[in-house]
């Protein structure tokens, strides 16, 4: 049978370099799924696959929208399920590796068939976050689908005005879409979680952004700080690039926030993949061990 390989976890842990080995051991592409990397502008700030990776293994999903196109979980996923059927039909094996956990879990075991938001629609909303904010618009939600207000993070602006998006284009609630029945896949799914020590995986995220900021991240914030409105900058690194441009903080402030809100993600990531009882882990330099874990699972 056909099979997926997933490799995912926190940022920062070394998914990059043990997926590169897998790619060229099995002679596949990767897949990217990190929400952030599949925006074009964006290469600094997320970590992207430099030039030198890309020529080594093909990637798919890096650098392929503008920062104000329109995207969803859902549009991912019916586009890596079609991808996949293209590449499984000369290959026994396909590489999913990201962070980004709604990304996944679509692939994986799919998403709701929430209908897809017209453009008048998303441009009413937008430009009523910008007029009422976000807090009115959180008020409105919990008198149209208390439900969904009940679970929805409320700090979100994504998440709540795409809730109202659904509930005033089809005059139907955002709960009432979302059934969450897992999807079949015609091919096995092989899931790698990635970690290292506590102690370990922060110094690796201090050096990261370390590294960052010596690669230009400040100047990539500048370039994008007109911009810093759409959502796909509502991301760590560029927000405290943005804070310091504003005058909010020092630099050196800025740098050492973006370390802090890097490991607080790396957690939050970590917890969200460990409820996953499918995921096997590793530590990113066992290569033989986790090849040996693929073979065994087809």
């Amino acid at each position: 049978m056909k099979t997926l390989i997933v490799v995912t976890g926190p940022t920062a842990v070394g998914k990059t370099a043990l997926c590169l080995q897998l790619a060229s051991h099995y002679g596949i592409p990767i897949i990217n799924a990190d929400s952030r990397q599949i925006y074009r502008e964006l290469r600094i700030g997320t970590a992207a696959p430099t030039e030198e990776q890309l020529r080594q293994v093909r990637h798919y999903f890096v650098g392929t929208l503008e920062l104000d196109d329109y995207y969803s979980a859902s549009m991912y996923e019916q586009q890596v399920t079609e991808l996949l059927q293209q590449l499984f039909a000369t290959a026994d094996y396909a590489l999913l590796a990201g962070g980004s956990m709604m990304y996944i879990d679509a692939v994986c075991n799919g998403i709701d068939d929430i209908p897809t938001v017209d453009d008048e629609t998303r441009a009413t909303m937008k430009r009523r976050l910008a007029t009422e904010g976000l807090e009115a618009l959180c008020e409105e939600l919990r008198r149209l689908d208390p439900e969904h207000y009940a679970i929805v993070d409320r700090q979100n602006p994504r998440r709540v005005v795409h809730a109202l998006e659904i509930c005033h284009m089809t005059g139907r609630t955002y709960t009432s879409f979302r059934k969450n029945e897992r999807k079949a896949r015609p091919f096995n799914i092989v899931k790698i979680g990635l970690n290292r020590s506590r102690e370990v995986l922060y110094q690796r995220i201090n050096q990261r952004v370390d590294q960052m900021m010596a690669d230009g991240l400040l100047d990539e914030a500048r370039q994008l700080l007109p911009r810093r409105h759409l959502n796909a900058l509502n991301t760590v690194g560029y927000k405290e690039m943005f804070a310091h441009l504003d005058g909010t903080w020092t630099l050196s402030e800025a740098v050492e926030r973006m370390k802090g809100n890097t490991r607080r993600y790396a957690r939050k990531q970590l917890t969200w993949f460990k409820k996953d009882s499918e995921v096997n882990w590793f530590t990113p330099d066992d290569q033989d061990n986790i090849i040996r874990h693929i073979q065994g699972h087809c």
